[in-house]
């Protein structure tokens, strides 16, 4: 059996606080999460990562697996074998008093040999001297919002996957419907937290919560970069060459008045200032001009293009494609 080094697999020093640990298994759980994550491996890293996180942030594992560690270092554990044929010695747990903070013996199944052959046996034990009290366990998720909802915020109704209790306290994968509350200004990556929505607690300890990372739904209209937007502004030649005040509607709902600057090329970008994601430090949203040509459909517009181009005979667009 492997001795399992669980801060390599938090990704933290072996003086980490207990906030260091709590902020890099959530870090961790964003990545790894099987429901939100890409990586090939994420099921597998998600197990050592909850299993990880199972003991060092509990103090009572965390002083054991510590002093367990510290014989594995020195070559005073079992039988003098290395660190791959790893057995813990006899009574190595004397003096701990460990707390299940999951459901039962059946939740081993979910770590590796390692932590049930050193936590196991001595949890077994003391779970018939007591019934085993522990808040619920966070979960994460993601939720997928579009601009307008972001900036104004609104309600959106979400189904997922979650763990329950039957009626004779066995876990069971049911199929749950929250109403969320999105609030104004969220941003890509914030989380929403949903009080009591996690895993359910053991011996009448809540259960619980659920992080939801926003992610922002992609959309042809607007361009997210941060907390930035980027939307095309359509301008008549006119508009873009002698200057003019025009009425934009923004993606938050709002209608506004923006002056287009004379002698203004396609792709310039107008800067609206605090008007992009976010409450506290809101980004900005960027009006990207782009060129309009009014149909010529009538003798009108047909004797205005040809008055253009008589004014702008040496006019040459062509000059830099050379000869």
């Amino acid at each position: 059996m492997e001795f399992k080094d669980y801060y390599s697999a938090l990704g933290v020093p072996k003086t980490a606080t207990d906030d260091e640990i709590r902020k890099s298994y959530r870090k961790l759980a964003r990545k790894y999460h099987p429901d939100v994550s890409k990586e090939a491996d994420a099921e597998q890293r998600m197990r050592e990562v909850n299993e990880a996180y199972d003991v060092l942030r509990d103090k009572e594992k965390r002083a054991a697996y510590d002093a367990l560690a510290e014989r594995v270092a020195s070559g005073r554990h079992a039988g003098g074998a290395d660190a791959h044929g790893f057995q813990p010695p006899p009574g190595w747990d004397q003096g701990f008093d460990f707390q299940r903070s999951h459901g039962g013996p059946a939740d081993e199944a979910d770590f590796s040999e390692f932590f049930s052959s050193l936590f196991g046996a001595a949890q077994r034990r003391q779970a018939q001297q007591r019934q085993a009290r522990a808040r619920g366990e966070d979960q994460h998720a993601a939720i997928e919002i579009d601009v307008p909802t972001a900036l104004r915020g609104g309600e959106r109704m979400l189904q997922l996957r979650a763990l329950e209790l039957d009626g004779e306290g066995h876990p069971q994968v049911v199929q749950r419907t929250l109403q969320v509350r999105i609030p104004a200004g969220v941003r890509p990556g914030q989380f929403i937290r949903l009080a009591g929505q996690g895993l359910p607690g053991h011996g009448g300890e809540p259960a619980g919560d659920l992080f939801l990372e926003v992610r922002i739904a992609p959309d042809a209209r607007w361009r997210v970069d941060g907390n930035d937007l980027t939307m095309k502004l359509p301008v008549t030649p006119s508009e873009a060459m002698l200057g003019a005040q025009v009425r934009v509607p923004l993606p938050g709902g709002e209608v506004v008045d923006v002056g287009v600057p004379p002698n203004s090329r396609p792709g310039r970008r107008l800067r609206l200032k605090e008007r992009g994601l976010g409450s506290r430090q809101p980004g900005h949203l960027y009006l990207e001009l782009e060129i309009a040509l009014p149909p010529a459909d009538t003798d009108a517009a047909r004797a205005a293009y040809e008055a253009l181009a008589r004014a702008s005979s040496g006019f040459d667009p062509r000059r830099t494609l050379g000869a």
